[in-house]
C-alpha cells in the first residue's frame, strides 16, 4: 500500500470457502487443493507439511504413537472448520497408503493459534503447520511424532475469477505477496 496509495485494500479473514465473486471480492487466498477450477491460482509460497506435536511433558504421561492408528489411544486437540462445521481430519501417507484419522479430542477450537496453545500447554497432541512449530520443536518446547506420515501439500495461492487482463492493483498485490 505504502508503493500504491491509490490503491484500497479490504481484508476478511475467515477460513470458510467463501464465494469471492458473489462477496464483492477481486481475489481470495486458499490452499492450493481448496481453489475452484474456474479461477486462476497464483502459488504465493512452497508446499506446507502437517506436524503431529506434542510436549515432552505429555510425552511422559504417554507413549508417542508410532503409526497413526496410535492417535486413538492419546488426548488430541481438533481444528472446528468453518466450512462444515466438522472436525478437520488428520491426513497421514506414507509408501503410497493413505490414512484420514477422526481422533478423540479433548479440546476443539476453530481458531489455529488457540489450538496450537493449548498444545503448547501440554494438553494433548495437535495436527499443526509444520511451519508453526518449526521454532518450538528446534527449542525442544514440542515433540514432532509421525513425521515420516506427515508429507507435503499445495501450499497458499492467491486466486481470482479468470480474466484477459488483471487490473494493475491485483498485479501489484500479487507481486507484493511473493515478496
Amino acid at each position: 500500500m505504502l508503493s500504491h496509495p491509490q490503491v484500497r485494500v479490504e481484508v476478511n479473514v475467515d477460513d470458510g470457502l467463501a464465494d469471492i465473486v458473489a462477496a464483492g471480492f477481486h481475489a481470495g487466498i486458499r490452499l492450493g487443493d481448496t481453489v475452484e477450477k474456474d479461477m486462476v491460482a497464483v502459488r504465493l509460497g512452497p508446499p506446507l507439511t502437517s506436524a503431529i506435536v506434542g510436549t515432552p511433558d505429555y510425552f511422559e504421561r504417554r507413549p508417542a504413537p508410532r503409526a497413526p492408528e496410535d492417535i486413538s489411544a492419546h488426548d488430541c486437540i481438533g481444528y472446528r472448520l468453518s466450512t462444515s462445521g466438522g472436525l478437520l481430519p488428520w491426513e497421514f501417507e506414507k509408501d503410497g497408503k493413505k490414512v484420514s484419522i477422526r481422533p478423540r479430542c479433548v479440546f476443539v477450537a476453530n481458531d489455529g493459534g488457540l489450538a496450537a496453545a493449548a498444545v503448547r500447554a501440554g494438553v494433548g497432541l495437535g495436527y499443526l503447520m509444520e511451519q508453526d512449530v518449526s521454532t518450538d520443536i528446534a527449542a525442544g518446547r514440542l515433540v514432532q511424532v509421525l513425521a515420516d506420515w506427515c508429507q507435503p501439500f499445495a501450499g497458499f495461492h492467491l486466486y481470482h475469477p479468470g480474466r484477459r487482463q488483471s487490473p494493475p492493483a491485483l498485479k501489484a498485490l500479487i507481486a507484493a505477496l511473493r515478496a
